[in-house]
């Protein structure tokens, strides 16, 4: 069954990632893009200054940019997917909601809100069945499903493969691409021989993200993951692919071959977007993986990657990489649509 789908924020960097990925998607037809009140009334090829090594594709090109509002848009839709900045996604999208569309969103607002799944469908789809509790607590037709920030998305399919040794405590370091802040989010003379220790708001995400993706939802209420988890971020002059040096403390004592086997086996899901294998494993041959350029377009961009396993006194060290605007925003979004497709919530 095909769904009419539109994207909120459609010109900026992670809109132009949505409107890749839905090109040629054979779930969902893309029929509405929307952008700045500036924007409105130009085509797309117009309003967008398109950054991404492929073509616009021609039937959007020719779309019409729409204000981002529930009065502008079409009310065929049956799914919205949001890349727009957070302050205005938090006073767009619940009126979105509390007109009858469904918004599958990468924008920050709302992710820790009791109400709001946070989810990535390998992980806690099950998650999902916050929507009836979100609909009862605010009265919407519609719903509000999120995913989680690039830092977290790469590290947490990691450490859910670690549960099963008791997980008990996580302190990570990443090295993040300059992609993440948006095309114009770092200067070139910032980031240029350069390392900046420091990305805002970024370590409370990663910390408070992860323990409700790896929490548990009884059908009422979500119990966040009691894991401890400290982070440290840092921005480094990539263009795309976070690498992230993570240390997890667990309850076992599993060799490193049980933890490299954990993340391989770890299940995929059976959704068009995600990769048949969710983790690839380096194994002790190649120490040096993964690295951003080499490995960020593993699975098509979709695919965590992990590698330079070892033992710690108290558990393990190891390194994860993610496509910060693929698996890491846009398509993690594609992804909860399909998602919410399969389950019947379109």
């Amino acid at each position: 069954m095909s769904h009419r789908v539109g994207v909120l924020g459609a010109t900026g960097a992670v809109g132009q990632r949505f409107v890749q990925l839905l090109d040629g998607h054979p779930t969902f037809e893309l029929a509405c893009v929307t952008a700045s009140d500036a924007s409105a009334g130009d085509s797309y090829a117009e309003a967008a200054k398109w950054r991404l090594d492929t073509p616009i594709p021609d039937e959007v090109g020719e779309l019409t940019v729409r204000e981002t509002s529930a009065e502008a848009l079409p009310d065929d839709l049956d799914l919205l997917f949001s890349s727009l900045p957070s302050g205005v996604a938090a006073e767009v999208e619940p009126d979105l909601c509390e007109a009858g569309y469904v918004v599958s969103s990468n924008s920050s607002n709302d992710r820790l809100a009791d109400d709001v799944p946070l989810t990535i469908p390998e992980i806690n789809p099950g998650h999902l069945d916050l929507i009836e509790v979100q609909r009862d607590e605010r009265g919407w037709d519609g719903a509000l499903i999120k995913n989680p920030n690039c830092s977290t998305i790469t590290m947490v399919p990691t450490l859910a493969a670690l549960t099963e040794f008791g997980l008990e405590r996580v302190h990570v370091s990443t090295l993040q691409a300059v992609s993440g802040a948006g095309y114009s989010g770092v200067t070139s003379m910032e980031i240029i021989d350069n390392a900046v220790p420091h990305i805002g708001g970024e370590e409370a995400k990663m910390e408070t993200e992860s323990r409700k993706l790896l929490g548990e939802f009884d059908g009422a209420e979500l119990t966040h993951h009691d894991a401890e988890v400290a982070a440290s971020c840092n921005r480094i002059p990539t263009i795309d692919g976070h690498l992230e040096n993570v240390f997890a403390e667990l309850a076992d004592d599993p060799s490193v071959d049980e933890v490299r086997e954990a993340m391989a086996s770890y299940p995929g899901a059976d959704l068009h977007s995600s990769p048949e294998s969710l983790i690839h494993v380096f194994g002790a041959d190649h120490p040096e993986r993964p690295q951003p350029r080499m490995d960020r377009m593993r699975g098509d961009g979709m695919q965590v990657v992990a590698g330079g396993v070892q033992p710690t006194p108290r558990g393990v060290k190891y390194n994860c990489l993610a496509h910060n605007t693929i698996r890491g925003a846009a398509g993690a979004s594609v992804l909860n649509g399909e998602l919410l497709a399969d389950t019947g919530w379109l």
